[in-house]
This record gives C-alpha cells, sequence and structure tokens, in this order.
C-alpha cells in the first residue's frame, strides 16, 4: 500500500484513496488474509472504510420510497441539490462524482422520478438513467372540449403558466393538417395522454395533433371527404359539432345525418353548440334569444351553412359520424333527457315539437341544476 494513503498512527486514511477505493479495497483485504494478517485487519480496513463511505455517502439498498421531480435542463449539481433536500443522497459532491465517474454528465433527464431516501449516490445514479423509474402523469381531454378548455385543464393540473399557454397556441406545428388553415381547433386530439413532468403545453398539443393525424389516416378522412363531395376541413366542423351536441355514440351518425339533411335543404343549422362556442358560454344546453342574436359567423342561427371552422375536437366516433352519416330523412333531433343522454329524432316540425316538451319536462324537474 502506498505510503500516500497511511496516516501518521498508521492507519488507512480512506479520504485520500478516493472514489475507487473499493476495488483497492478488495485487494487489500485479499492480501492481508493471504497473508495471514487475518481478520482483525479485515475488521479495522472495514472500519475505516464505512467512515469514510458514510461521511458524505449513503450505504446500503435505501429506505422508504420517494418522488423526486428534476426540471429541464437541470445539470448535476442542481439534481444533487434536489436529490439532497429530498433525503435520497447525503451530498451534493458525491453525486457529482457518481456522474462524473460513470460519464454520464450528458445522459442525465428531466422528469419526475421513482427513488428511494438514503440511497449511494452512485445507486440514485443508476435509478435516474433508468427509464423504469421514470413517473409518467396523465392528462385527459374529453371528447368535445375546446382548445381554450383543454389549455385550462393543462392549467389546473400541472400549472402551467399563462406565458406557456399562449406559446402553444401561437406556435406553428408541422403536425397540423395543412386543411386546418393553420387553427388549432378541431384538431387537438381529445383522449388520455402521458406526459413527462415538467409539463411543456406545447409538447402535449403536438403529441395530440399527431394523434389525430393517425385517426385522420386510419378514417381516410381525406379521401372520404373527397368521396361525399366535400373537404376535410367541414368534415372537421361536422364532427365537431355532433361532438359537442350528443356524447352517446350510437347517436352520432344520425347526428351527422340532421347536419348533412339540413344543408342539402338550405336550411340553418339552428344548432345551440354553435352559439355556445359564439358567445363563450360552458355549462347550459340552452341559448336565450339574445344569445341567439349574436352576428358572429359561428352563429348557425344567423348564418347559413356550417360555420367557417370547428368549436371544438371531436374524437373518433364523432369524426367516423362525420363520414359515415346514417341512412335517414330526419331533420331535427333534442336530447330530451340529460342524465341517460336519450337523444330522439323527428322528419317533421310536429314531431320535434313533441320531443322538445319532453326535453322541457326534464328541465322543469331538474330545474335546480342550472342545465336548461
Amino acid at each position: 500500500m502506498s505510503p500516500a494513503f497511511i496516516d501518521n498512527d498508521g492507519r488507512l486514511n480512506w479520504r485520500k484513496i478516493g472514489y475507487h477505493a473499493r476495488s483497492a479495497f478488495a485487494v487489500l483485504l485479499a492480501a492481508a488474509v493471504l497473508g495471514g494478517g487475518g481478520w482483525y485487519v479485515y475488521a479495522k480496513a472495514n472500519e475505516a472504510y464505512v467512515e469514510w463511505r458514510t461521511e458524505e455517502d449513503y450505504i446500503g439498498e435505501g429506505k422508504e420510497k420517494v418522488e423526486v421531480l428534476i426540471p429541464r435542463g437541470a445539470g448535476s449539481t442542481q439534481i444533487g441539490d434536489l436529490l439532497t433536500e429530498a433525503g435520497v443522497i447525503k451530498s451534493t459532491k458525491a453525486f457529482r462524482s457518481a456522474v462524473e465517474d460513470a460519464g454520464a454528465r450528458d445522459k442525465l433527464q428531466y422528469g419526475r422520478f421513482a427513488l428511494k431516501k438514503e440511497l449511494p449516490a452512485a445507486t440514485a445514479l443508476e435509478m435516474l438513467l433508468d427509464p423504469k423509474n421514470v413517473v409518467n402523469e396523465k392528462v385527459t381531454f374529453p371528447e368535445g372540449t375546446t382548445f381554450a378548455e383543454q389549455q385550462a385543464i393543462m392549467a389546473e393540473k400541472f400549472g402551467v403558466s399563462a406565458e406557456e399557454l399562449k406559446t402553444a397556441a401561437s406556435i406553428s406545428y408541422d403536425a397540423l393538417p395543412a386543411y386546418a388553415g393553420g387553427r388549432l381547433e378541431g384538431y387537438t386530439f381529445p383522449s388520455t395522454y402521458q406526459v413527462v413532468e415538467p409539463v411543456v403545453p406545447s409538447s402535449v398539443v403536438g403529441t395530440q395533433l399527431r394523434q389525430f393525424g393517425r385517426i385522420a389516416e386510419k378514417l381516410e378522412l381525406e379521401s372520404k371527404a373527397q368521396a361525399l363531395g366535400t373537404t376535410p376541413h367541414a368534415v372537421v366542423t361536422t364532427a365537431s359539432i355532433i361532438a359537442s351536441e350528443v356524447t352517446n355514440p350510437d347517436d352520432q351518425p344520425m347526428v351527422a345525418a340532421v347536419i348533412y339533411n339540413r344543408l342539402n335543404k338550405g336550411m340553418m343549422l339552428q344548432m345551440d353548440s354553435t352559439v355556445h362556442y359564439a358567445v363563450g358560454k360552458a355549462g347550459k344546453v340552452t341559448t336565450t334569444a339574445e344569445d341567439r342574436k349574436d352576428p358572429s359567423p359561428y352563429n348557425t342561427y344567423m348564418h347559413k351553412g356550417l360555420p367557417p371552422g370547428p368549436i371544438s375536437n371531436p374524437g373518433e366516433t364523432a369524426l367516423s359520424a362525420a363520414l359515415n352519416p346514417a341512412a335517414t330523412d330526419a331533420l331535427f333531433f333534442v336530447t330530451v333527457n340529460l342524465d341517460t343522454g336519450e337523444t330522439r329524432f323527428a322528419a317533421t316540425a310536429e314531431e320535434h315539437e313533441a320531443n322538445v316538451k319532453l326535453f322541457q319536462q326534464w328541465c322543469s324537474a331538474n330545474k335546480d341544476r342550472g342545465l336548461c
């Protein structure tokens, strides 16, 4: 053993041995046992080793579980500080040494990680580099939610800033179809997504747009829109109305048929959902006379034809319904029970009035809920 590693009292100075002490320690023990130094030498050496190790680092397999959030762009020092504060490791210095020894400076990732308290720094690093320890959060965007509502969900769930949300709404996305006309509404596909914290809204939006692209390809949206004599954008707009009006997939092809039948007859669509979008109303299924007078081009009580773009983000069933409308001569529909979603369709105004009375009866019986 080099004299540089021995103190004046003859004891090993493990601080001087450094990070590679474990391999040197193993060689020393083998020599001691073979040379007759016996277990006395082993015990003293091991005692010194443990003393050195535990001064700036833990030993063992760790204790209770803990989750730690590593921000984007964090380096080994910042990560070491966070791990130390969480009780995962004993010192930032030990973590930096482990990172340098492993050549892992460029391998460190951001995200939420499942770790343990009181881990050796090298073990904590190994766990950070293992994708199995990444804790993925989930966010759900229901079908028929607007882009603004989706942003509100992200803000509430992950605490993202207004500035980040504004950026997500304004940047250009390669995954946005050309026929969207540069607008996100209708194309941020509603579903449940796994996201890595800290959440970046623009990354989530990009994922939603790519998912829309996959669903559109699956449904052959562009070619089927052409076969219907319409455009992909018009199909998505129609699907957005369907998704906003009814949630039962079995009713959606019927609603699609009503929309197309009214358009073919030159009738006003008169969809309350488009008025809600125009005036920014949520939480009610009905509109007032004042609402229906709003001059917005999205108000289908004031303007013939489809609105200029989607009013929500439709899911796969609504998109499929817009491409595959039911064979019916129905021109009207109304959901008569908001709890069950029961929706009735009619070909004449007289039939529709009878159905509307059923809806009004439900509203009267549930007036305290403020839905009508």
